[in-house]
């Protein structure tokens, strides 16, 4: 198997991508907060743990808007920068909006059928095969209903899920789709809990919703093909969204797709798996990370999410207290850096 990875990251500090962001923001209601642009100054860790746990990795396609870290050694091999206009239409351009980078994804040149796609704050804490989010050539995920919960504090997210079951739905019968693939819906390795989920949505005709794991998102390249054979013209509609707004689909409308096709194998994705706040769960996260996602009598955790909510009071304890663990356990320098 040869599998890319795919990495979205931006300097929201940067001068220049500053004056071109205010240049296009308009009094249109939009997701525009700070934490969307946060740069942590985590990046390193992040080449260091792929680097010394997944490296089976053909390629790593690094978007940026068009700044790179200036510790980054672009003439790595194994390295492939990537700024916008390589892969996105001009229609598209300038863009300040993660979910409509993603829709792109598939244009990157040269990426392979099997990628995986990282936002900069999911970190391989153990190693991982390939196999780990790959099996036969298709993704390993889960497939689970849940319905969309109307979240007061991150509004524009709970529309972004409507919108994809919505264009989903017109795809996909729900209850012919349970009956066509019944062990992706109730395999026995799914947490009990998402058993309950799925026998409780069977009472209702049309899809509420999809759980997706907010972490890696193992994806294939030929399913973006055919949801934009199927609904390029709508997709091609949201050019305009600069900014993330009520109007848009994300990359979980591709990876939901796949799910519904079959084309994945049913896997029980979050055993391995911790998402953590920073403002909540600061302690827990530099815990995993000193021990390296070691814990006793229950499965390594591999993959960690830390995400910044915008709530952080103080941003020079959350950095020293992630350095200082990282630095425990990923402190070498990989080729990734100068």
């Amino acid at each position: 198997m040869n599998t890319d990875i795919v990495i979205t990251w931006v300097d929201g500090s940067d001068p220049e991508w500053l004056s071109e962001k205010r240049k296009y923001r308009t009094e249109q209601p939009v997701d525009d907060a700070d934490e969307r642009y946060h740069e942590w100054g985590l990046l390193k860790y992040w080449f260091r743990c792929m680097e010394k746990n997944a490296p089976w990795v053909r390629m790593i396609h690094f978007v940026t808007w068009g700044h790179v870290p200036e510790w980054l050694d672009t003439s790595n091999e194994r390295l492939n920068i990537v700024r916008h206009e390589d892969f996105m239409p001009e229609s598209a351009r300038p863009c300040f909006n993660s979910a409509l980078i993603e829709r792109y994804l598939h244009l990157i040149p040269g990426l392979s059928e099997q990628f995986i796609y990282f936002n900069d704050d999911m970190y391989l804490l153990g190693k991982c095969g390939e196999d780990y989010f790959f099996k036969n050539g298709l993704p390993r995920d889960m497939l689970a209903f849940q319905p969309v919960v109307a979240n007061p504090s991150n509004p524009v997210m709970s529309h972004h899920l409507m919108n994809d079951s919505i264009v989903l739905s017109k795809h996909f019968d729900k209850r012919n789709n349970v009956r066509k693939q019944p062990g992706a819906y109730f395999h026995l390795g799914y947490p009990p809990l998402y058993f309950f989920y799925n026998l409780l949505e069977l009472g209702f005709p049309r899809f509420t919703g999809l759980y997706t794991v907010h972490g890696p998102s193992p994806m294939l390249k030929s399913v973006f093909n055919e949801v934009w054979n199927r609904e390029g013209k709508y997709l091609s509609s949201l050019d305009n969204n600069k900014f993330r707004n009520d109007t848009d689909v994300n990359q979980y409308l591709f990876r939901e797709w796949g799910k519904l096709s079959g084309k994945f194998v049913p896997s029980n994705v979050t055993a391995s798996f911790r998402y953590y706040e920073l403002c909540d769960d600061l302690k827990k996260a530099a815990d995993i990370i000193s021990s390296g996602g070691r814990r006793v009598f229950l499965p390594d955790i591999k993959v960690l999410c830390l995400n910044d909510t915008g709530l952080v009071r103080d941003e020079t304890e959350v950095t020293e207290k992630l350095v200082k663990a990282f630095d425990k356990r990923f402190g070498d320098k990989c080729s990734f850096e100068k």
